[in-house]
């Protein structure tokens, strides 16, 4: 974990170092616009791949960026926790726009974003139309989301983390909510999407990458929220996924799971891959206390149609109850003086 504390003398010298050189300055702010490869910040500066990977290897030795993988690919983003960071927007910020280096990179970042939305939607057309039939057998999205905005409620928190985050739907949905946020999804296609869609909404506090849902390649006790939506029905076993989630909460986090509610349109599994057909409250609820949270809510969104084959969407809301513990104990042992 990433030190709040005040830098030394000697760190900070690091860190300025590390970022005082045109090319480096330059990469700091492109990845202050989002994850970027190694090759998309090649063709936006016109340099060698082997000489931007020497200055991101710099700047990762100094703790200003940090590198993960993605299939055959290797994303790098801009490190946004602690005294470095805070050092780095303090630069970007004394920066100006109009200089002629920046203002160039930015125009051609435009164009590499742009590229990756054709891309993302070449993809989206190609299966928009089972994505679409799925849609229409269950109740509109808006009401869904309204309902996740209503359970969360409108205080802020720090961090979201969407665990199977596909178009990453939910980190736009929430992006007045969080200080920064992950969404975590094992499609690279799905991935792809979902950046397209961040940087056409200006959202640059929130990544996405490529992962394991039983297995996070994440600190556990990070996050203030988690998110499962619409993707329990594609695991066979979905309690290890709600354990893993559940280990990302912090002290009284919250964990919201989306899912359909128990039916039986057996054809979903041959023509939408769905292991299991919906969940009861019960069977989700009793998954979520095992893992040793607090059931807060439950809510059924049943389908507005007359339609036989519609589905109801079901939200549970859970609570690490840890912080509630912990505030019980001074008010239970006080009045005894």
């Amino acid at each position: 974990m990433l030190s709040h504390s005040p830098l030394s003398l000697e760190e900070c010298v690091e860190v300025l170092k590390a970022a005082g050189e045109p090319t480096r300055l330059r990469l700091i702010a492109l990845l202050s616009q989002g994850d970027l490869t190694v090759s998309e910040m090649t063709e936006v500066l016109s340099q060698s791949q082997p000489r931007i990977s020497r200055h991101l290897k710099l700047l990762g030795e100094a703790g200003l960026v940090e590198r993960y993988q993605e299939g055959a690919w290797a994303y790098f983003r801009l490190t946004r926790d602690g005294m470095r960071a805070k050092l780095m927007q303090h630069a970007l910020a004394a920066a100006s726009p109009s200089d002629a280096s920046l203002a160039r990179d930015a125009e051609r970042l435009a164009s590499v974003k742009q590229a990756r939305a054709s891309r993302a939607e070449a993809y989206f057309s190609a299966n928009a139309e089972s994505w679409n039939e799925l849609r229409s057998l269950h109740v509109p999205d808006d009401k869904v989301e309204a309902e996740i905005l209503k359970l969360l409620g409108r205080t802020p928190f720090d961090g979201l983390l969407d665990l199977g985050t596909g178009t990453g739907r939910v980190l736009e949905l929430l992006a007045d909510r969080y200080r920064r946020a992950i969404g975590i999804d094992s499609s690279r296609n799905m991935l792809s999407i979902a950046r397209a869609q961040l940087d056409e909404a200006g959202i640059t506090h929130a990544s996405v990458r490529q992962g394991d849902i039983f297995n996070l390649p994440l600190e556990r006790e990070s996050f203030d929220v988690v998110t499962i939506h619409q993707v329990l029905h594609f695991l066979h076993d979905p309690l290890p996924a709600i354990t893993e989630a559940a280990r990302m909460l912090r002290p009284g986090g919250r964990l919201v799971v989306v899912d359909f509610a128990s039916h039986e349109h057996e054809e979903l599994r041959l023509e939408h891959a769905h292991a299991r057909l919906g969940f009861s409250q019960d069977q989700v609820a009793e998954w979520l206390e095992q893992c040793g949270l607090t059931v807060e809510k439950i809510v059924d969104l049943p389908p507005d149609s007359g339609d036989t084959r519609a589905l109801t969407v079901t939200l549970w809301l859970a609570r690490d109850p840890r912080l509630l513990i912990a505030s019980d104990i001074p008010s239970s042992s006080t009045g005894t003086a």
